[in-house]
C-alpha cells in the first residue's frame, strides 16, 4: 500500500474514531428528560399535561436529536407529595438513564429531588416550585430555579399594592413550605413599605372550604386579602369570595400567585381587577403568540401558564447546554447552562446566576374586565416590565454556599 494511500487510511480511521468518541459522551445513547409534575392535582391546569406538552415543543424546536441522539421525554405524577415524587426520581436517576429532572410543582418535593439530584449529581430544572430555598440555603450545583420563586411574586405584587394605598393586609396561606414562605415574604414587602398584615391564616392543601377562613379575612377589615396559594387552591379560594362580597365590601384581592388556566376556568366575573405578578404572558408580542397557538393546537385550545413556557425554556437551554459541552455529563452541561444566555420564544437575554437562579424580568398584570376582553384568552393586562433586580434574592443576603464572599 502506498504511502499516500495508508495515511489517508489512517486519517480517516481517526476521524471515525473520534466521532466515535464524541458519540460516546451521551450516556446510553440517548437524552432522557423526566417531566415530574402534578397530573390530577390543584396544579395539573397550569403545569401536568401542558408541562409534558411544553417540553416536546421544545425538543422539536431543537431538532429532535442532540449530538446525533435522539432525545426522549418521559413523565410521572407526583401527587404533590414528597414520598411519591422521590422515589419516581430516584428510578429515573438510577435506573432509567433519565439525565434531567424538570418541572417539579411542589416546594416540598421540590426540595426532596433537589438533595437527590445533588446526591447522585445529576440536573434539576425547577420551573414551577416556588420556595427561595432552592437558591438559598438548599442551593446545588446541580439545580436551576428557572421561573418564579415567592421573593419575586411579592415584590411584584405586594409592592406595587402596597404603594398604592394597599396599607393593611391579610394573608389567607397553604399550609406546606411554598405557602409558609410566601406568606413570610409579603409580610416582609408589606411592612417595608410601610403597611401591616393584620392576621394570617392556613389552610391545608386541596381545600375545597375557604368559608372560614374568607370569614376571618372579612372580620379582620384589612384593605387586602392576600392569596398565598396556588392552583386550585387559589380558585377555590377567588371564586367563594366573589360569593362572600369581600370586594363589594371594599377589600381587594392580591393573588400571590395565579395563572391564565386559573383565569380562564373562573372567569373574569370572578377574578376582574386582581393584580399577580407573572413571568410570562401569551399575548406580549408575534413570538409569545406564534409559539402558544401551537401549543394551543395541541392542548384543546388552552394557552400556555407562565410554568408550561418555563419548562419549554428550562428544557430548550438544557439541550443547547448539551450541544455546546458536547456531553450530557451533568457537570459539564451545568457549566455550559451558566455560561450562555437564556433566549427563546418568552425570554430574551436573560442568564443564571451562581446560586442556579434564573435572572429575568417579570411583569405586574392585572386581570381584565369582562367588557375589556375580546376573547376567551385575552385575560391579562400588563400594567409594566419589573426589572430583575427587583425580584431576585439579592446574593448580599444569601446564605447558599455556591455563592462567592
Amino acid at each position: 500500500m502506498s504511502r499516500s494511500i495508508l495515511g489517508g487510511a489512517i486519517s480517516a480511521f481517526a476521524l471515525l474514531a473520534l466521532a466515535g468518541a464524541a458519540a460516546a459522551q451521551v450516556s446510553d445513547d440517548t437524552v432522557k428528560i423526566g417531566v415530574l409534575t402534578d397530573m390530577s392535582g390543584v396544579t395539573a391546569d397550569a403545569t401536568g399535561q401542558g408541562s409534558v406538552t411544553a417540553a416536546r415543543m421544545a425538543v422539536h424546536e431543537f431538532g429532535d436529536t442532540v449530538l446525533g441522539k435522539p432525545i426522549e421525554v418521559v413523565f410521572a405524577d407526583h401527587q404533590h407529595k414528597p414520598d411519591v415524587g422521590l422515589p419516581i426520581a430516584r428510578e429515573w436517576y438510577d435506573e432509567d438513564g433519565v439525565d434531567v429532572v424538570v418541572d417539579v410543582p411542589n416546594s416540598s418535593v421540590a426540595l426532596a429531588v433537589q438533595s437527590l439530584a445533588k446526591e447522585k449529581k445529576k440536573l434539576v430544572l425547577f420551573s414551577s416550585a416556588g420556595t427561595t430555598a432552592l437558591t438559598n440555603e438548599q442551593c446545588s450545583p446541580y439545580g436551576f430555579h428557572w421561573t418564579y420563586d415567592t421573593y419575586g411574586l411579592s415584590h411584584g405584587t405586594a409592592s406595587a399594592v402596597a404603594k398604592s394605598g394597599g396599607d393593611t393586609w391579610f394573608i389567607v396561606a397553604s399550609d406546606y413550605a411554598f405557602g409558609h414562605q410566601l406568606q413570610k415574604d409579603v409580610t416582609d414587602v408589606v411592612e417595608a413599605n410601610g403597611g401591616k398584615v393584620l392576621g394570617a391564616v392556613r389552610h391545608p392543601l386541596n381545600t375545597s372550604d375557604f368559608a372560614s377562613y374568607l370569614l376571618q379575612a372579612q372580620a379582620s377589615g384589612a384593605k387586602v386579602v392576600a392569596l398565598a396559594n396556588a392552583g386550585g387552591d387559589t380558585t377555590n379560594a377567588l371564586k367563594q369570595a366573589a360569593e362572600f362580597g369581600l370586594t363589594q365590601g371594599g377589600q381587594s384581592l392580591a393573588a400571590m400567585l395565579l395563572f391564565v388556566t386559573d383565569i380562564h376556568g373562573l372567569g373574569l366575573e370572578n377574578t376582574q381587577g386582581t393584580y399577580l405578578t407573572t413571568g410570562s404572558y401569551w399575548d406580549m408580542n408575534d413570538k409569545t403568540r406564534a409559539w402558544s397557538e401551537k401549543f394551543a393546537a395541541q392542548m384543546n385550545g388552552a394557552k400556555p401558564s407562565m410554568l408550561q413556557a418555563g419548562v419549554y425554556g428550562s428544557v430548550l437551554h438544557y439541550l443547547k447546554a448539551v450541544k455546546k459541552a458536547g456531553t450530557d455529563d451533568a457537570d459539564k452541561v451545568a457549566a455550559a447552562m451558566r455560561e450562555m444566555p437564556i433566549n427563546d420564544a418568552f425570554t430574551e437575554n436573560a442568564h443564571i446566576r451562581e446560586d442556579g437562579h434564573v435572572i429575568r424580568d417579570m411583569y405586574l398584570a392585572k386581570v381584565k374586565s369582562p367588557d375589556a376582553s375580546k376573547g376567551p384568552w385575552d385575560l391579562l393586562e400588563i400594567v409594566h416590565k419589573i426589572p430583575a433586580d427587583q425580584v431576585v434574592w439579592p446574593l448580599s443576603e444569601s446564605k447558599c454556599p455556591l455563592v462567592q464572599r
